[in-house]
C-alpha cells in the first residue's frame, strides 16, 4: 500500500511530538495555523488505483446475497423495471438471506421515476393494538429490555409485504406471478447453503432451540446435528406462504390462513398482534427528504426514519468544509466530522418520530442555515464539552445492525433504494409455524421509558415511546443521489444499526469530495459517532497511529469498534451510474459494488 506523508519540514516537530506523546502523556499538537489541511505527522492513505467494480450498460442490482441480485436481473432480462426488480430481489432476499432478509419485518423504499420525480415507500413495523409502555416496564417501572427484543412481546406488525406489493402496484410493470417465481422457486426447491448461512444458523442453535417453531425450521433437532456447506436448504411452509401472496396479494398475508397463523400464535405465547392489527397495516406513501451537497441532489427516506434528515444535517454540515483539501481520513477531516455527527445525533435524540402521531420540524431541521449555526461552537484545536453538546432549536415547520440494502436501477433512470430489517439478526427469534418466516424485534426501536437506550445505544424521548398504532424511529436510510445536471448518479444504503447513517454520509462523501469510485467508497475505512456513548469509533486499519494521537490530543476519546468491539461494520450496497460527456457517444454505464465487509453481488445485465 502506497502511503503519503503529510509533515513539517524534515519532520522534526513530529519526531518531538510523538516522543512527547510517549513520554509525557498527550501534548496538544501545534495548530498549521489552517482549518483546511492535514496536522502535522498525519498520515493519509492514498486512495491509490480502485478495485473495479462490477460493470453493466443495461441495469443493475446489488444485494446481500448473489442469488436475489440474480432475481431482480431476472425481471430486467423479461422487460421489468427497477421497481420489478426490486420487489422479485426483496422477496427473494426472504428466502436466501434470514438473518435480515424478510417478510416478517419492515423497512423504507426510495423510488426515483424515470422523468426524475422522487417518491418513497413507508413499510415500517407498527406497534399492535395493545402495545402500551407499561408492557416494557416492571412493577417498579424499571424498563425490561428483554421484552422488546426477543421473543413474542418484540414483534411490531410487519409491513415488508405490504411495501414490495404497493410499490410493484402503483409502479412496477410485471404480475405478481412473474415478480414472485424466483423467490417461490428458492424456497420450494431450495438452493445450496453457502458457508456464511451454514455457520450462522449453526452458530444460532442455542436462540432457535428456546421457540419450538425456530427449532423445527432451522436447525437439525439437537446441537450434535450441524448444516453442511453445500446442502440444499428447503422451506415448503416459507413457499406456501409466498405462493398465497402471489396468489391473493397482500391478503394472502395480512389476511386469511398466513394472518390466523400468526395472530393465533401470538396471542397463545403472551403476544400482542392480533388478526385486526395485520388486517388495518398499510404502507404509507411520503415525500423523501431531499438537500443538494455541492451541486448533486440528494434524496432520501423522512420520519419516521432519522436516516434523511440526519443524512442531510451531515452533509449541510459537511459543505461548509473544503473537505477534499482536508483529506480523506485526516485528523481534520474525522475532527470536523465527528463534531458534526454528535451534534446530528443529539437531534436525532429529542426531536424524531412517527410523523403521524408527533409533529417532527424535518423543514427546520435540514435547513442549511440550521447546521451553520450548530456548528458556530465547533473549534479546530479541540473538542466541544460534551454536556454542552445538545439537541439544537430547529423552527418548526408548518406542515438496526442486521438490516440489508438493496440498490436497483434501469436502463430508463429508474432507480430504488430499500433498506429493509428485523432488527436484530433473526429478529426475535420466533418463528411462525406453518409460515416458515422469522418476525421481527422492532418493537426495541422505541423509547421503552426516556433515557433507557436501545440495542444500539440509542435514546429518545417521549416523541418515540411506545403507543398504539406508532412507527418507531428508524435509522435506515436508503438514497437516491443526482448529479448537477439531474441525471440519476448514485443509489446506495447500508445496515447497520446506528452506523447506518454515518456509513451512508461517508460512501456519499467519498465518491463527490474523493473522487472514489462506487467499489473503493464502499470498502474505504469508516468512522462513527452517535453523541451517546461518547466514543469517536473507527474501522480496523482505518486510522493511522499518528491520526488518533492528533485526535486524543484534540480531547476525543478514540477506539477501534463498534458497540463493544465489533471491527468492521455496514455492509453498504451501491451502484453509480456514468454518464457519457457526449450525447451522441458510448451509452450510459452502470458501475456496482457489493461491500466486501459482507456476501452480496453486484449483477448487472
Amino acid at each position: 500500500m502506497i502511503r503519503r506523508i503529510t509533515v513539517r519540514a524534515c519532520g522534526l516537530v513530529f519526531l518531538l511530538t510523538a516522543i512527547g506523546v510517549v513520554f509525557s502523556g498527550w501534548t496538544p499538537l501545534p495548530s498549521t495555523g489552517t482549518d483546511s489541511g492535514h496536522e502535522p505527522g498525519d498520515r493519509v492513505e492514498s486512495t491509490g488505483p480502485a478495485p473495479t467494480p462490477e460493470y453493466a450498460e443495461n441495469g443493475m442490482v446489488v444485494s446481500a446475497k448473489r442469488r436475489a441480485s440474480e432475481a431482480g436481473v431476472e425481471m430486467l432480462r423479461k422487460g421489468g423495471n427497477a421497481v420489478d426488480a426490486a420487489v422479485a430481489t426483496g422477496f427473494a432476499l426472504a428466502v436466501v438471506h434470514p438473518w435480515a432478509g424478510n417478510i416478517g419485518g419492515g423497512g423504507f423504499m426510495v423510488i426515483r421515476m424515470p422523468a426524475g420525480s422522487v417518491t418513497t415507500i413507508d413499510h415500517r413495523e407498527e406497534a399492535p393494538s395493545g402495545a402500551t409502555q407499561d408492557v416494557y416496564l416492571d412493577d417498579e417501572g424499571n424498563a425490561v429490555r428483554e421484552r422488546s427484543r426477543r421473543g413474542y412481546l418484540a414483534s411490531g406488525v410487519p409491513g415488508t409485504v405490504a411495501g414490495l406489493l404497493k410499490a410493484l402496484d402503483e409502479h412496477g410493470t410485471l404480475d405478481r406471478e412473474t415478480v414472485m417465481a424466483p423467490a417461490i422457486r428458492l424456497a420450494r426447491e431450495g438452493f445450496p447453503l453457502p458457508h456464511s448461512l451454514a455457520e450462522d444458523l449453526n452458530d444460532a442453535y442455542e436462540d432457535f432451540a428456546a421457540f419450538p417453531p425456530s427449532k423445527k425450521y432451522f436447525t437439525k433437532g439437537d446441537s450434535t446435528k450441524t448444516y453442511r456447506v453445500g446442502e440444499m436448504f428447503v422451506q415448503k411452509d416459507l413457499a406456501q406462504t409466498l405462493i398465497r401472496i402471489r396468489n391473493q396479494g397482500k391478503d394472502g398475508f395480512y389476511e386469511g390462513r398466513t394472518a390466523e397463523l400468526l395472530a393465533e400464535q401470538f396471542q397463545e405465547n403472551g403476544g400482542l398482534i392480533d388478526e385486526q392489527d395485520l388486517a388495518e397495516y398499510e404502507a404509507v406513501e411520503r415525500d423523501p427528504v431531499s438537500t443538494t451537497y455541492r451541486g448533486y441532489e440528494v434524496h432520501s427516506m423522512g420520519p419516521p426514519s432519522s436516516g434523511g434528515v440526519a443524512i442531510a444535517q451531515l452533509l449541510n454540515a459537511a459543505e461548509r468544509k473544503p473537505i477534499e483539501k482536508m483529506g480523506f481520513n485526516s485528523s481534520s477531516t474525522v475532527h470536523y466530522l465527528g463534531e458534526t455527527m454528535r451534534r446530528v445525533y443529539a437531534d436525532r435524540a429529542k426531536w424524531l418520530g412517527d410523523p403521524d402521531h408527533v409533529e417532527v420540524p424535518t423543514e427546520g431541521l435540514i435547513q442549511k442555515d440550521y447546521m451553520r449555526d450548530r456548528m458556530a461552537s465547533f473549534n479546530s484545536d479541540r473538542i466541544t464539552p460534551s454536556d454542552s453538546v445538545k439537541a439544537g432549536q430547529p423552527m418548526l415547520a408548518s406542515e438496526s445492525m442486521e438490516t440489508s440494502h438493496y440498490s436497483v436501477a434501469d436502463s430508463s433512470g429508474m432507480a430504488v433504494s430499500v433498506t429493509t430489517t428485523l432488527n436484530s439478526g433473526y429478529g426475535s427469534k420466533v418463528v411462525i409455524d406453518g409460515g416458515g418466516f422469522f418476525m421481527n424485534n422492532e418493537m426495541n426501536d422505541f423509547v421503552l421509558k426516556p433515557g433507557v437506550p436501545n440495542l444500539y445505544g440509542l435514546s429518545g424521548t417521549k416523541r418515540n415511546l411506545v403507543a398504539p398504532g406508532r412507527r418507531m424511529v428508524s435509522s435506515m436510510s436508503p438514497t437516491i443521489v443526482e448529479d448537477p445536471q439531474g441525471q440519476l448518479f448514485m443509489v446506495i444504503g447500508a445496515p447497520g444499526g446506528s452506523t447506518i447513517i454515518t456509513t451512508t454520509f461517508q460512501v456519499i462523501m467519498n465518491v463527490i469530495d474523493h473522487g472514489m469510485d462506487i467499489e473503493r467508497a464502499i470498502s474505504a475505512g469508516r468512522i462513527h459517532h452517535q453523541w451517546k456513548p461518547r466514543i469517536l469509533s473507527y474501522e480496523k486499519n482505518t486510522l493511522p497511529q499518528d491520526v488518533t494521537w492528533n485526535l486524543r490530543a484534540r480531547g476525543w476519546p478514540v477506539e477501534m469498534g463498534v458497540f463493544g468491539g465489533i471491527p468492521r461494520w455496514g455492509r453498504a450496497q451501491g451502484l453509480r451510474i456514468k454518464h457519457p460527456a457526449d450525447p451522441q457517444g458510448p451509452s450510459v454505464t452502470f458501475h456496482g459494488s457489493s461491500d466486501p465487509r459482507g456476501t452480496g453481488a453486484a449483477v448487472g445485465l
